[in-house]
């Protein structure tokens, strides 16, 4: 069953299955990759910075050889020598680390950006499981790893095989040079080999990563299922949607029916459309509306008014424009004034002749 499951899954991973996974710790990474970059990088560095490196630790061991003689065997002189030589010792490779460490940084965020939580750390009680034990050990992924290591330690012995081969015979010519000559040509040799060796590493190690990429996408797919049930808890079902849209037109249809005794006027076309408009002068650079509805909502409109005692106008050609042309809570349109002005002109006369 577990199987069919996996097999179901054939659609990529969402943006949000994405995120969730990143949240996680679960992404394409390869520690291959990292200690390939800091191992060629590091060497390059040295490279560069060696002859002021060795330059530093060469006056350093002459100091430290002419003044032996002086120095006492007290507890208090050698802790004192201890620590000022081992700050020294850090003042030279303090430059090195501190590269080394932002190699390390800088290639960890290329491959998965700046990322920090705590999950991987949290233990989990299926580590524990002796089948699941079992089934990790025998899984593609430990199989990938142990061909991995393998043909990485083949190819590092032949490398660095065939390399030192290649540079014997100047190892035997320099039987009769000065220390100083013997040694620097030794750590060219060293670096040479070294950095065949690391290209070949390299090599691997960009292989690992685009089977941890692979690996990574293969592992947070995606059934059609998952798919479905990601979209509802981020969008709801349609019937959840649609339901908080009826009660929302509901809550909005009650708001508006509230606000029809505050109105100037009810404008209709008789039977089917309804329009409530309301002006106040002092506050209003227009007529607003306030209501509008038609058939049963336009009844509704209509019933409400009269209650309250709101006129009720017939005006067809105005209603359908209004109707058409403007929402609820919008002013009257320019092109619409004059018709709507007419209307309440005559509506303040009835008021007016009422009151007489």
């Amino acid at each position: 069953m577990a199987e069919e499951s996996f097999q179901e899954r054939t659609e990529k991973a969402t943006p949000r299955r994405r995120q969730k996974a990143r949240e996680e710790g679960r992404v394409a990474r390869s520690q291959e990759l990292s200690s390939a970059v800091i191992l060629c990088l590091g060497i390059v560095t040295l490279y560069l910075v060696g002859p002021l490196l060795v330059d530093q630790l060469k006056e350093f061991m002459i100091y430290i050889f002419s003044e032996a003689p002086n120095i006492h065997t007290d507890f208090d002189s050698v802790q004192a020598l201890m620590s000022s030589n081992i700050l020294t010792f850090f003042f030279l490779m303090g430059p090195l680390m501190i590269v080394l460490v932002l190699i390390a940084y800088g290639i960890n965020v290329l491959q998965v950006g700046i990322l920090f939580t705590g999950k991987p750390l949290a233990p989990k009680m299926d580590k524990l499981n002796v089948a699941s034990g079992i089934k990790r050990l025998f899984s593609s992924r430990s199989l990938f790893a142990l061909a991995r290591d393998v043909v990485k330690l083949l190819l590092i012995g032949t490398i660095g095989y065939l390399s030192i081969k290649s540079q014997i015979d100047t190892f035997f010519n320099m039987s009769d040079q000065s220390i100083a000559v013997f040694a620097a040509a030794m750590g060219k040799m060293a670096l040479k080999t070294t950095l065949q060796i690391g290209a070949v590493i390299l090599f691997l190690a960009l292989l690992d990563y685009g089977y941890q990429k692979y690996d990574f996408e293969k592992t947070i797919k995606m059934s059609k299922q998952d798919i479905r049930d990601e979209f509802k808890d981020t969008e709801g079902s349609p019937q959840t949607k649609s339901r908080i849209r009826q009660i929302q037109r509901e809550m909005s249809r009650r708001r508006m029916m509230q606000e029809i005794p505050k109105a100037d006027v009810v404008i209709t076309n008789p039977t089917h459309l309804a329009v409530a408009l309301k002006y106040d002068q002092d506050k209003m650079d227009a007529p607003m509306v306030i209501a509008k509805g038609e058939r049963l909502v336009a009844q509704k409109i209509k019933e409400i008014a009269r209650e309250a005692d709101v006129p009720v106008i017939e005006n067809r050609p105005l209603a359908r424009a209004l109707f058409n042309m403007c929402e609820v809570g919008s002013y009257v349109p320019g092109k619409l004034y004059r018709a709507v002005a007419e209307v309440l002109a005559y509506v303040y006369r009835l008021k007016q002749e009422s009151m007489v």
